[in-house]
């Protein structure tokens, strides 16, 4: 299976990453503490910049936050 090819959509999808920390009172630096990923990563990833996420990143995300990847994730507009 080949690799999928980047489209003009690939910018539609949003990290509410800042919004999910804000509403759980956690920091950035506590979640790279406790997902065991840089903050500089974490950082990419909070401004919309990361072109890729590993599933098992994802899945500690998710899991330190309490969250599903539909609320971390979303499609724009």
């Amino acid at each position: 299976m080949a690799p999928a090819e980047p489209d003009d959509d690939s910018g539609r999808i949003h990290c509410q990453l800042d919004e999910l920390l804000l509403a759980r009172g956690i920091t950035l630096t506590h979640l790279s503490e406790l997902v065991g990923v840089s903050i500089v990563n974490l950082s990419v990833l909070k401004n919309d910049r990361a072109r890729a996420i590993r599933f098992s990143t994802l899945t500690a995300i998710c899991e330190a936050l309490e969250c599903s990847v539909g609320e971390l994730l979303v499609i724009a507009p």
